[in-house]
């Protein structure tokens, strides 16, 4: 009687577990689509991303989320004319790197000799605004920026609230199990909760992997920048002719010889003409004396 009775139980709990996994598993499955009409949360990671992943934290799920404490998810694209492709690359990593960010990935190819390149860093979302202004000032010109931004608060208080269901569900096991091997010993009732037990981890593990992934994007919002080659600044027909630099030049001799001028203009105003004043005065009031005498001395013969 008492092994029907323990089997009977055994059932009764996988069945309320497999009703649980049920109820569990299209919330789970629904919260990894963006709702529609609405843009993806972020790019699925790509290789490398997921060495800057942090270890789950436990956040407190249960904390009440007030209207200044909602879960945004915010991304950013541009596309950039740069005069250098490499190096814009290369000051696009010194500034995520400066505000605490890291590189996602980095691709770079040739497009008829020219250059191209594409890059997508995450920077934390409060310095989100001066990262792009940053970037932005790396350009010769600004082609395109879009961004979108995504409240995930529910979708995170959801999974919170299915996260502590099973893992009260899983501690119930846990003391179903120790009774089974304590009243019954036998390995086939043994074996029953343990195939529910390891079930209730691994939804438990999908869960705190999918609060884990809303939490990293809120924290770290993804930029994805497109690098385009500045045609006038590429060299034409591989003869190392640049016409923005000739036209640079041009301009900067010109510049540098108004500001000769000016320059010699200030200096002569300021300096020159007011020291010869100062030697020519003594000799005109000299020349003066003299002239002044030879006509007293001319009226006197």
């Amino acid at each position: 009687m008492k092994t029907t009775r323990l089997t009977a139980l055994i059932c009764t709990w996988v069945m309320v577990l497999a009703v649980a996994a049920c109820a569990a598993s299209p919330a789970l499955q629904s919260s990894e689509k963006s709702p529609p009409g609405r843009p993806a949360i972020v790019p699925e990671p790509v290789v490398g991303e997921s060495a800057q992943d942090a270890s789950y934290t436990g956040s407190d799920v249960n904390s009440d989320r007030g209207a200044d404490d909602r879960m945004i998810v915010r991304t950013a694209s541009l596309s950039l004319v740069v005069a250098d492709t490499d190096d814009a690359v290369s000051k696009i990593k010194d500034i995520a790197g400066s505000h605490g960010g890291y590189v996602v990935d980095t691709h770079l190819w040739r497009d008829d000799e020219q250059l191209r390149g594409s890059i997508t860093v995450r920077v934390p979302a409060d310095s989100l605004e001066e990262a792009l202004g940053q970037f932005k000032s790396l350009a010769v010109k600004v082609e395109r920026e879009t961004g979108a931004s995504q409240d995930v608060t529910e979708d995170y208080t959801d999974l919170g609230a299915r996260l502590l269901n099973l893992e009260a569900a899983e501690e119930e096991l846990r003391e179903l199990l120790a009774t089974v091997r304590q009243r019954t010993g036998k390995a086939e009732d043994i074996l029953a909760v343990h195939r529910e037990l390891t079930s209730i981890r691994s939804q438990i593990e999908q869960l705190k992997g999918r609060m884990q992934y809303l939490e990293r994007t809120a924290a770290m919002s993804a930029v994805a920048i497109e690098l385009i080659p500045d045609v006038l600044a590429q060299p034409i027909g591989g003869t190392g002719w640049r016409p923005s630099e000739t036209v640079a030049e041009a301009l900067g001799s010109l510049l540098r010889t108004l500001r000769f001028l000016v320059d010699a203009a200030i200096v002569l105003v300021l300096y020159v003409a007011p020291l010869i004043a100062l030697i020519l005065f003594p000799l005109v009031v000299i020349w003066l004396g003299w002239q002044r005498w030879r006509r007293r001395g001319a009226a006197k013969g």
